[in-house]
């Protein structure tokens, strides 16, 4: 069942030259991983120093892979570097309760 990630950083004004690049290289190395279907990079509008990626793959195994791989921990690792472990993730799924279901 797919999933979809949601990874929320706050990025200091300072720094969006820096950490942007390294969002989109991140996007580029999830496009040959098995497993990914899309993503997005979103701007909060109230606080502009804040991102929102929406990352959906097949599988939650799929995901993990890529979240423990070591071409994303470099990358991420020079993420953290600039903006500190101000980063949370958030895994969703499609799956609805029964309850939901029922007309």
């Amino acid at each position: 069942m797919a999933v979809v990630i949601l990874i929320k950083r706050t990025v200091p004004e300072d720094k969006v030259k820096k950490a942007l690049p390294l969002f989109r290289q991140l996007r580029r190395l999830c496009l040959d991983r098995p497993g990914y279907i899309s993503g997005a990079t979103l701007r909060r509008l109230d606080k502009p120093d804040e991102y929102l990626v929406i990352s959906t793959w097949q599988l939650l195994e799929d995901w993990k892979k890529w979240q423990t791989s070591e071409k994303r921990k470099e990358v991420q690792a020079e993420i953290r570097s600039l903006i500190g472990d101000n980063i949370e993730y958030e895994v969703y799924d499609y799956k609805l309760p029964e309850w939901a279901l029922m007309e």
